[in-house]
């Protein structure tokens, strides 16, 4: 039996995007965006690193999307009190 290294993160496909957290995202991200400005990185890598981070960032902003929907503002009435919620953004 053969021991067959792990990919690298830039490598893995758009499935395993998908099942990232948001931190794992960003951090993957931020890391790819650091070997693309050291510039050792050949072309084709670049051009690799470059569509896996463009396929991260889609994913955390789809994340933060997601979030933004599930929260609420509280609106409160002429006395003060909590009158409601409204969705973020809404006045």
């Amino acid at each position: 039996m053969t021991d067959t290294p792990e990919p690298a993160p830039e490598t893995l496909g758009a499935a395993d995007i998908a099942s990232l957290s948001f931190e794992a995202a960003m951090g993957e991200l931020e890391t790819i965006v650091r070997r693309l400005e050291s510039g050792d990185v050949s072309l084709e890598e670049s051009v690799t690193l470059y569509e896996r981070g463009h396929a991260l960032r889609g994913h955390c902003e789809a994340r933060l999307a997601a979030a933004q929907a599930r929260i609420e503002q509280v609106s409160l009435g002429a006395d003060g009190r909590p009158a409601g919620t409204t969705p973020f953004g809404e006045s």
